[in-house]
């Protein structure tokens, strides 16, 4: 390191917040990385604190919003996540994507290439219909950004919003972390890719 990189992590996202402090200052990344990576994630794992603490996670779809600085996603009006919610408004935030393993000489020192955010924040349901409305449509231009609203489809409609809840979260905080080694790592290797378990599609193939 030089004099001119100054001291490891000092720009890492979330430094200042022990939520999202990172034990790996050199693996944590800054808050441009975080949001460029928020951008790109397909899905990801909503954890929210629910009767009796008991913690539930929820995989969704989502979208980030860059200048709300916010998360929305939505799922049906009933249900744990939106009992959850109504009862504790701390909720969390998480997406990831892996890379190549590792091997090593000792079993110990296995390891693998990773990237990943984790946001903490304030959990809401969005009872505003404009703001609803909008967040719906956000998530479907980030998933089908080449169909157009109104003429390749019906636009969401009033019936149709409520029977939906949008959750919107607050970020308070975050921290995205890397780990990516040379390309000719020795040994490296790609899992193969988790098979789908759709059979209905598979049957015909």
């Amino acid at each position: 390191m030089t004099d001119t990189e100054g001291p490891v992590g000092i720009t890492n996202a979330g430094r200042h917040d022990a939520r999202s402090s990172v034990r790996r200052r050199d693996r944590g990344k800054e808050d441009s990385w975080v949001r460029a990576f928020m951008a790109r994630a397909p899905f990801g794992f909503f954890a929210t604190v629910g009767k009796d603490g008991q913690p539930f996670l929820n995989s969704n779809l989502f979208v980030y919003d860059e200048e709300q600085h916010c998360i929305y996603l939505h799922t049906h009006r009933i249900g744990r996540t939106r009992d959850n919610i109504a009862m504790v408004e701390k909720v969390a935030f998480s997406v990831a994507a892996m890379g190549r393993l590792l091997p090593a000489s000792e079993a110990l020192e296995f390891s693998v290439e990773y990237a990943g955010v984790v946001a903490f924040g304030a959990g809401q349901i969005v009872d505003d219909e404009a703001e609803a409305k909008s967040a719906l449509q956000a998530l479907l231009n980030k998933y089908a950004p080449h169909l157009v609203p109104d003429r390749d489809y019906r636009s969401t409609t009033n019936e149709e919003l409520a029977r939906t809840a949008v959750y919107r979260i607050d970020v308070e905080t975050w921290s995205g972390k890397q780990k990516e080694v040379e390309a000719d790592f020795p040994g490296a290797f790609d899992l193969p890719e988790l098979p789908i378990p759709f059979p209905e599609r598979g049957a015909g193939q």
